[in-house]
């Protein structure tokens, strides 16, 4: 029986349609850091298809959750 798969950052980026290059996800990040108080899916920089995506993959605990967290701490470097 196989496992859940495991999925990449750049996966990430691109099931979320941007660009999934190492550097584009670098400068992502860096040009959008959040306060320490925003949640990552609240923040304004998502459309509501990315909203709606990171949501339910978070809600429901999914392969995507390990790789959502990675972002969620390097957007949060203050925190």
């Amino acid at each position: 029986m196989l496992g859940e798969p495991e999925y990449s950052m750049n996966e990430l980026f691109a099931q979320l349609g941007l660009d999934s290059s190492d550097e584009a996800i670098d400068g992502f990040v860096e040009k959008n850091q959040l306060a320490k108080d925003e949640k990552l899916i609240e923040s304004d920089i998502w459309n509501d298809n990315q909203r709606m995506f990171l949501q339910e993959e978070w809600t429901k605990d999914a392969a995507w959750v390990e790789i959502i967290d990675d972002l969620n701490v390097r957007m949060h470097p203050d925190a």
